[in-house]
């Protein structure tokens, strides 16, 4: 249409300028004669774009055809494409419902399969119990023993595996065998002493410690804070006190007391001011002297505190002598399982500090000791070691198992600590009747002082098995429920004797 337009403009144009061309009236033909030749021009060229604007609108024509073809296929695609997918699902759709038609009539056949089994598991046990002349409690009973029977016999091969293998393995874990095996030592401390004897040279002195109206006892009593007995006893006196430390002071004071022979308010002052100023400077030489002698290097106030033990007992054995064993068994132990044997005598000697303190300071005497050892510089470790040796915190190092061992044998070692003789014997009587209680022994006897006890057993009641698993429930019970020092082996002895004559 465009070139349509230009067309027409061109003609215009071309008419104008014939007119002006023919503009005088005597050169009309000649005008005619151009006049036409240019209404011919502007004819054609008018043809000429009328073609071309045909042309155009004829191919944008087709291509908008082509457009609406194109698009016309890909929507009848569409279309087969969903028609395909509502064929498939109406198939699914029908495959389902078959199978919960099947499901439906397998569960019907199983009810039916149910029924009939119970049915037939009532015959079989009607048959079973007529078969067997038992009832379903018998034989429930019977197959319960049989099951005891096998299981016991199965527990008790596994406990010999178990052993054997851990033999096999004893040289590998040396270090955990052994400090599994040494912590159960563990003993307690328990009863401390609690007076002390003053001998004098004559019963006048006597009246000489009470003085008048017992002004002097009483001055004595209030200033060391230690109960003065004065009895029948003849030449001596009885300084009774649960502090060690106050009870030694009095001690001191009382004899310095005695030589100088005046015994007055004043002179008591006097006497135990200087038995105190002396006792410490002794208490601090003692803890310096123990630490030197094991070669370690420690904070003056935690020797001090250890200097302290000395005047300290448990079970009759001194706690500064006790120190210096834990830390020396400790070390021997430490070079035997690859342990830092430094740690170890450090640990040793401090394992037991708090016990200078707990009659100040509530709580057990571990954590106590760990707390002053914690507040003094010592690492972490040995606080750890010292905290655990009874136990009051779970045991994570070697190091702590091996503190809680040493400890043990310090205290279990033969004369380290007092046992009366009743005692004794209703330990053996506790430990022998123990091992009777179980069904399949016959007798059992403690042996070497209680370290030992051998058990002969019912030879039709035990099998060689059920003797192995004997011996270590008996090993358990004795752990659980007694208490002792050091180890118990137990022996358990099986065996059969025919005997016929001959004649």
């Amino acid at each position: 249409m465009f070139l349509t337009y230009i067309g027409w403009g061109v003609s215009v144009v071309a008419a104008i300028a014939i007119g002006l061309l023919i503009g005088s009236v005597p050169r009309k033909r000649k005008e005619e004669t151009i006049l036409t030749a240019a209404q011919e021009e502007a004819e054609k060229l008018k043809k000429e774009h009328l073609l071309e604007a045909r042309q155009q609108i004829q191919e944008l024509r087709e291509e908008l055809e082509e457009r609406t073809q194109r698009r016309e296929d890909e929507v009848a695609k569409a279309e087969e494409r969903v028609l395909k997918r509502e064929d498939r699902l109406r198939e699914k759709l029908a495959q389902l419902e078959k199978m919960e038609d099947d499901l439906r009539e397998d569960e019907e056949e199983i009810l039916g399969l149910k029924t009939e089994g119970e049915k037939l598991l009532e015959e079989g046990k009607g048959q079973l119990e007529r078969i067997a002349g038992w009832t379903q409690e018998q034989a429930r009973d019977h197959l319960i023993k049989v099951v005891e029977t096998e299981s016991q016999r199965y527990f008790s091969r596994k406990v010999e595996e178990i052993e054997r293998r851990a033999r096999e393995e004893s040289e590998q874990r040396a270090a955990h065998v052994i400090a599994t095996a040494v912590q159960r030592y563990a003993a307690e401390y328990v009863e401390e002493n609690v007076v002390s004897s003053v001998p004098l040279p004559s019963e006048e002195f006597k009246g000489r410690i009470i003085g008048r109206e017992g002004r002097n006892i009483k001055t004595f009593e209030a200033l060391t804070g230690v109960e003065l007995l004065v009895d029948d006893t003849p030449e001596m006196v009885v300084l009774s006190c649960f502090h060690p430390l106050r009870r030694e002071v009095a001690r001191m004071a009382l004899s310095r007391l005695i030589e100088d022979g005046r015994i007055h308010p004043a002179q008591i002052e006097e006497k135990v001011q200087r038995a105190k100023s002396h006792l410490a400077e002794r208490v601090k030489e003692e803890g310096r002297k123990a630490a030197f002698d094991l070669g370690i290097e420690i904070h003056p106030e935690l020797a001090t505190l250890l200097g302290r033990l000395k005047y300290r007992t448990s079970y009759g054995q001194n706690q500064l002598t006790h120190s210096l064993e834990v830390s020396t068994i400790a070390k021997i132990l430490a070079d035997e399982l690859g342990v830092d044997a430094t740690k170890a005598k450090r640990a040793g000697l401090l394992h037991d500090i708090g016990k200078a303190v707990d009659h100040e300071v509530d709580g057990p005497h571990a954590l106590i000791s760990a707390d002053l050892a914690r507040r003094y510089g010592e690492s972490k470790e040995i606080v750890e070691a010292i905290a655990a040796h009874h136990e009051d915190v779970e045991l994570r190092t070697p190091l702590a198992v091996l503190i809680q061992a040493a400890d043990t044998l310090s205290a279990a070692r033969p004369g380290a600590r007092q046992e009366t003789y009743e005692r004794y014997v209703q330990r053996l009587h506790d430990l022998e009747e123990l091992c009777r209680s179980f069904p399949a022994v016959d007798e059992a006897f403690a042996l070497q002082a209680g370290r030992e006890v051998r058990i002969m057993v019912h030879p039709d009641r035990a099998s060689d098995d059920v003797s192995a698993k004997l011996a270590y429930d008996i090993a358990r019970a004795i752990e659980e429920e007694l208490n002792y020092p050091g180890e118990i082996k137990v022996n358990v002895i099986r065996q059969t004797q025919f005997t016929e004559s001959a004649k």
